[in-house]
């Protein structure tokens, strides 16, 4: 039950009584354009006290505690403890973090990668990874479901996931340096992955590229990755689409 629902929000539905589940969209908070109005992030130009009052209004929404992290494109899992919580606490640099802390939110911010959150099926761990094209590639999925597991004492066939939004498989256009990073010859790349699209470029469906890292982690239960934040200039963020705009959040966390 939120204690203080924001104005838009999705969530990924799971019938999982100790865990709670929530991905911000740009509607809800105080910023003003071009970062308007819910922007969770503090390093994009935004007015820190604007910010402040946002992400307050994040975590009441939660009910729970918004560990955010510095996020560098990469592969880190960090695991949660009550230090990262406290005020003042500076970001450690990671791309996922893990709990088995009630009360701490593994929070990931995205304005075109694509939020994972996961949860264990025995509800004694959950975690968030922010899957860009880089970290999906470098295997920021796979150090997060193999974290989990452990946390959880559980296999990876019973955990949950849920893909938030991200940049679509219509817009999302690459180069080869991509294409290669996933294993795939650009001139043979599987079209469900890759669609050629204009004389050296791609368009990369990054849905389905996490789905089948997911699906070839051993994960059954994976739901969302329906909505691209490109296209929806009313209800996500984008930098592909704006370059200077805020930041969403997705979060996970035990209850």
């Amino acid at each position: 039950m939120m204690l203080h629902p924001l104005a838009d929000e999705l969530g990924p539905g799971w019938d999982l009584p100790r865990v709670g589940g929530l991905m911000s969209t740009r509607r809800g908070g105080v910023s003003v354009a071009p970062w308007d109005s819910l922007n969770l992030g503090i390093a994009v130009g935004d007015d820190p006290a604007a910010v402040a009052e946002n992400r307050a209004r994040f975590a009441r929404a939660t009910g729970a505690l918004p560990v955010f992290m510095k996020q560098v494109h990469g592969t880190r899992v960090l695991r949660l403890a009550a230090r990262h919580a406290q005020a003042g606490a500076a970001p450690e640099e990671a791309d996922a973090s893990i709990t088995t802390e009630p009360g701490l939110a593994c929070t990931v911010q995205v304005a075109d990668c694509m939020p994972v959150l996961f949860a264990a099926g025995n509800g004694l761990a959950v975690g968030a990874a922010h899957a860009g094209w880089r970290g999906l590639a470098g295997g920021v999925l796979d150090n997060t479901v193999a974290a989990l597991c452990d946390a959880a004492g559980c296999t990876s066939a019973s955990l949950v996931a849920w893909m938030g939004p991200c940049i679509g498989p219509g817009r999302f256009e690459v180069g080869a340096d991509v294409v290669e990073a996933f294993g795939e010859n650009p001139q043979s790349a599987d079209a469900a992955l890759f669609r050629p699209h204009a004389a050296g470029k791609w368009l990369a469906n990054l849905p389905e590229l996490a789905r089948r890292r997911l699906a070839g982690l051993g994960l059954t239960q994976v739901k969302g990755g329906a909505w691209c934040t490109v296209e929806d200039a009313s209800r996500f963020f984008s930098f592909r689409r704006d370059g200077v705009t805020g930041r969403m959040a997705g979060a996970v966390w035990l209850r």
